[in-house]
This record gives C-alpha cells, sequence and structure tokens, in this order.
C-alpha cells in the first residue's frame, strides 16, 4: 500500500489517468459519432441501393450500358483522373510558393484559394461562361465542349491539393534539406529525395479528394458544358434527367455504379499515400 501511495500519490493524476478520463470520448460519444454517420451516410445509401435493386439484371445492364450512359461514365471519370491529376502537381507547386515563397499580395492569393468552396457551383458556372462563353472578353471559347467540362472541375478542385500540402510544407523540418545542400545535393535533388516523399500522402489525400468532388460534379457544368448526350454530358447530369424523366430506378442503378467507381479509385489512392507514408 505504501509502494503504491509513494508511486501515484493521492490527489496527483498521471497522464495516463488524464487521457483515460478526459481523452477517450467514452460509450455516449461513440454512440453519438455512429448514430450520426448512420442518419448522414450509411441510411441513405442504403436506401439508395434498395433503390437500385428494384430494377432486374438486365435493366441494370441496360442502363449502364446504353450509349449515353458509356459516354458519360467515361468523360465524367476520365475528366475527374485528369482533373485530380493536374491540381497534384500544380497544387503541390502553389502550395510551395505560398509557404516557402514571399511576395507583394501573399495574404490576397491564400485567401483566393478558397473561393470555390465560398461561391456557389452554379454561380462558378456562369463565370465561367461569361468569361470562356460565346461572348469572351478574352477571346477564348470553349463552351459547349470537352475543354469546357475540364475547366470548370478545374476550377472547383482548386483548393483540394493546396489545403492538403500546405501544412505538411509547414510543420516539414528544413534542417534536412540544409544538410542535403551543405553535402552538395541540388535542389532538385533535395526535393526528390527529401521533400517529395514526405510530402506524396498528403499530395494522394488531395488529389482524392479532387477526384470524389469533380466525379460528383453538377452545378458548375450545367451552363458552360451544355450537358450534350454523348459529348459534354456527365453522369451527375444525366442522373438529373432521369430524376426529371420519373426514372428513378434508372437514376439509381447509375448512381450506384458511379458510388463504386468513386469508393474504388478513392481506395486506391489512399492505399497508395498509406504505402508511400
Amino acid at each position: 500500500m505504501a509502494a503504491e501511495q509513494l508511486a501515484h500519490p493521492p490527489g496527483l493524476e498521471t497522464s495516463r489517468d488524464r487521457h483515460t478520463s478526459f481523452g477517450a470520448p467514452g460509450p455516449l460519444g461513440t454512440g453519438i459519432a455512429l448514430l450520426w454517420l448512420s442518419l448522414i451516410v450509411l441510411v441513405p445509401l442504403a436506401f439508395l441501393f434498395a433503390k437500385a435493386l428494384e430494377a432486374s439484371p438486365s435493366q441494370m445492364w441496360d442502363e449502364v450500358s446504353n450509349g449515353p450512359a458509356l459516354a458519360a461514365l467515361l468523360l465524367t471519370v476520365g475528366a475527374a483522373l485528369i482533373v485530380a491529376l493536374i491540381n497534384a502537381v500544380v497544387g503541390t507547386i502553389t502550395a510551395w510558393v505560398l509557404v516557402r515563397d514571399d511576395f507583394f499580395g501573399k495574404p490576397v492569393i491564400n485567401a483566393l484559394i478558397d473561393l470555390p468552396f465560398a461561391i456557389p457551383t452554379v454561380v462558378a458556372g456562369l463565370v465561367l461562361l461569361v468569361i470562356y462563353g460565346p461572348d469572351s472578353p478574352v477571346g477564348i471559347n470553349v463552351s459547349f465542349t470537352r475543354w469546357a467540362v475540364l475547366l470548370a472541375l478545374l476550377f472547383v478542385t482548386l483548393p483540394f491539393v493546396v489545403r492538403a500540402v500546405q501544412p505538411v510544407l509547414i510543420e516539414l523540418d528544413r534542417e534536412m534539406e540544409e544538410a542535403a545542400a551543405s553535402l552538395g545535393a541540388s535542389s532538385g535533388a533535395t526535393f526528390r529525395r527529401i521533400v517529395l516523399p514526405n510530402l506524396l500522402p498528403a499530395i494522394a489525400s488531395g488529389a482524392a479528394l479532387a477526384f470524389a468532388r469533380a466525379v460528383g460534379e453538377f452545378g458548375s457544368l450545367v451552363l458552360i458544358t451544355g450537358s450534350i448526350p454523348n459529348k459534354t454530358e456527365v453522369m451527375s447530369v444525366l442522373i438529373f434527367k432521369n430524376i426529371e424523366n420519373d426514372l428513378p430506378e434508372a437514376a439509381a442503378v447509375l448512381s450506384v455504379e458511379l458510388l463504386l467507381i468513386s469508393i474504388l479509385v478513392l481506395l486506391a489512392l489512399r492505399l497508395l499515400g498509406r504505402k508511400r507514408r
């Protein structure tokens, strides 16, 4: 008893005790989190799958294999992958400039990065249509083309990689870079061998978020792309048209297809990031 009192004097709480008392959410917190997750995510997804299963297997195959659906799927996934790759490169460069360089107007540029989060996507589509539409003030008209799809998706996914990479760059130990430079390593070699491996998990995470946002984008695409079947129509717009035409089963089948593809791509990117980490 005396030894225990010396090891744990009355009134003196150890860090482990504090973690046990205050750090864990407890059954109530876990229950609230699981209930909220179920209400917001799991229950709606379960109803979506149930609605899709109301269609027969032949109907499901017809919905996912017809010409407009295949064209919309290829355009959606292909554009989302291209946008994720572009964001991975340009977003990393932008984050590097914002963290490592000092220039006039840097706070303004840093704030503008979050602009796509702040404005409604329909407004973003209208802005892009005004600038890059038939009456473009800069003489560039990409409206109703697949270039418009890429342009709109690049706009709405701009912040994801930047905001994922920035904190990692801020916390990165500069002494390793200085040591490499003192040993004669070039700036390019230092970036490839020291900086980039530390950034890859954040880049993969940001690219995954950009892909997920691009796959499900709707508002910014409606105006500038024209949603032309077999040309500029993406899956989200096709699903919306099925709802308008009173075809809920078809919309549910296409939604499940897009959901499964998105989950597979996100899992692949996350596994890649975890492996690099």
